[in-house]
């Protein structure tokens, strides 16, 4: 078998929190619990749970945008977080994230062709012009015109902002997306949108996807594996079918009750 695409093992994340008086130790929020994942290569997973139950922690730590206080995350083979700030850098065209809020993930000041360039910045193979052209490239696979790429954030839609941010993610050509609630901050009719074109993405560049949502429907629309999250641990993985038709986990159980009521 050829090895997994990411592999995280014994995960473990504490943030400080403030001390109550002078006469009490400082305690710690324990946010993820010796998390263990595998993700396959073309085989999208979800990460789902309550809020606080530590989701976006692994999406970040996944990303190498923190580090676990122990355990190692493997991008095929490669432990993230002994890498050098260089080796780090150039890792992270392989694996890029679409964030929730399409109004704040997108600096107002910059133009569209600087936002969706940002992630070429410090690969020194790739020329002005072939940024450009890989710009005008991606705008159109995420149903945008080239001449869309000197307006700024404020002259688009929610839709079009999260279109945006999408092709930023793809303009390198990621073998991972993660993405952060990506459908939640935008209207129904556009979430459906949005949805078809992440799978028409896929099919075109062949990425794999791991989704943090709340949104059941979206999960079981898009992933082909679930992890459901309590407390910093998972409590539960498996298939959508399986998960949501016979859930096991009192967790489980409940998110899925609150969707069917």
């Amino acid at each position: 078998m050829s090895s997994p695409l990411v592999q995280l093992k014994q995960i473990n994340r504490r943030y400080p929190m403030p001390s109550t008086s002078l006469w009490t130790q400082p305690q710690a929020l324990h946010a993820l619990r010796e998390v263990d994942l595998s993700i396959t290569t073309g085989k999208n997973i979800a990460i789902v749970g309550e809020s606080g139950s530590g989701k976006s922690t692994l999406a970040r730590i996944i990303m190498a945008l923190e580090k676990p206080d122990e355990g190692q995350v493997f991008f095929q083979g490669e432990d993230l977080h002994s890498l050098e700030p260089e080796q780090l850098r150039d890792r992270r065209q392989h694996f890029q994230m679409v964030f929730q809020d399409p109004y704040s993930s997108l600096d107002p000041r910059q133009r569209v062709e600087t936002i969706v360039t940002e992630p070429l910045t410090g690969l020194d193979h790739i020329t002005r012009s072939q940024r450009c052209d890989m710009a005008q490239e991606i705008l159109s696979n995420v149903g945008l015109r080239s001449e869309d790429l000197q307006k700024y954030p404020h002259e688009f839609s929610g839709g079009q902002r999260q279109r945006i941010a999408l092709a930023r993610a793809l303009i390198t050509r990621p073998q991972l997306v993660v993405a952060d609630e990506p459908l939640s901050a935008l209207d129904v009719s556009v979430q459906a949108q949005m949805l078809n074109l992440m799978m028409d993405l896929q099919d075109l560049f062949g990425m794999t996807y791991l989704l943090i949502s709340h949104d059941l429907a979206v999960v079981k629309h898009l992933c082909d594996d679930v992890c459901v999250m309590q407390k910093g641990q998972i409590v539960e993985q498996g298939s959508p079918h399986q998960l949501f038709t016979q859930p096991k986990h009192p967790c489980t159980q409940a998110l899925v009750q609150a969707v069917t009521q």
